[in-house]
């Protein structure tokens, strides 16, 4: 629950439009609801301006269906990240709002348009073509947060004339998402060109010496570029809701 829909249930009471037993009924989960494998955070608009968000990997395909409508129930969108093919068909199939993104692995609902609550434009980049999934899942994360979103793909180090071609997009960006792998260079390359915040995403992607995403997250870690911050490896998720929560500073 966001604070507009608490404010609509409190005004209807006010005006004598609902009753203290209505509102009280829409009211009694607003901390936390219970539904034995999961203790769902309605709260969690109120104190984060965003609801809770759905971690699909490890979770049966009830399971997610089940939180996806206790949260429908008091909010406008709803996402489930890290998701396989097979279990998005089954909950897309019971929400028909829902829609998968197959290459983030991502299923978002919105009952609406949501607004644009960012102050300027967050840039995703992602080195190689590889990386684009991870690039993809902190994309529509903006984007559903409320942000306006462009991207860039495959500007890695290894052809480094290809992300000059986009210098004018890469200034005027307010925050850049910068997704690379196997040695994770191009967020210190990217952060040398921008007076802005990069939020480097070490991807898995590799030959063996990169162990699984290791060896690029620590050389983001190492950044010579002093802005430059590092999120978790693969964690497009975590990149996109950071960006979002700078770009509306």
């Amino acid at each position: 629950m966001d604070i507009d829909s608490l404010h609509q249930i409190l005004s209807a009471v006010a005006a004598g439009r609902a009753s203290v037993k209505d509102a009280a009924e829409k009211l009694k989960n607003i901390y936390c609801e219970d539904i034995e494998y999961a203790h769902i955070d309605h709260h969690r608009s109120l104190r984060k301006g965003f609801p809770e968000v759905i971690f699909g990997q490890g979770k049966t395909t009830d399971q997610i269906c089940g939180i996806v409508e206790r949260i429908s129930n008091q909010e406008d969108v709803v996402m489930v990240t890290r998701v396989a093919a097979q279990k998005a068909d089954v909950v897309c199939s019971r929400f028909p709002e829902a829609v998968y993104h197959e290459d983030a692995r991502m299923i978002i609902l919105k009952r609406k348009d949501l607004p644009i609550r960012g102050k300027g434009t967050i840039l995703v980049i992602s080195a190689g073509t590889s990386d684009i999934p991870v690039a993809k899942e902190a994309y529509l994360t903006a984007s559903v947060m409320g942000n306006k979103v462009k991207s860039v793909y495959d500007v890695g180090v290894a052809g480094i004339h290809r992300l000059f071609n986009h210098r004018q997009l890469i200034d005027k960006a307010s925050v850049l998402v910068v997704v690379a792998g196997m040695e994770g260079a191009l967020p210190s390359v990217v952060a040398g060109m921008v007076h802005r915040p990069v939020i480097a995403v070490p991807t898995s992607v590799g030959y063996g010496a990169s162990f699984g995403g290791l060896t690029a997250l620590l050389g983001m870690l190492n950044s010579c570029s002093s802005n430059v911050a590092v999120v978790n490896i693969d964690n497009g998720f975590g990149a996109g809701y950071m960006a979002s929560i700078i770009n509306r500073t």
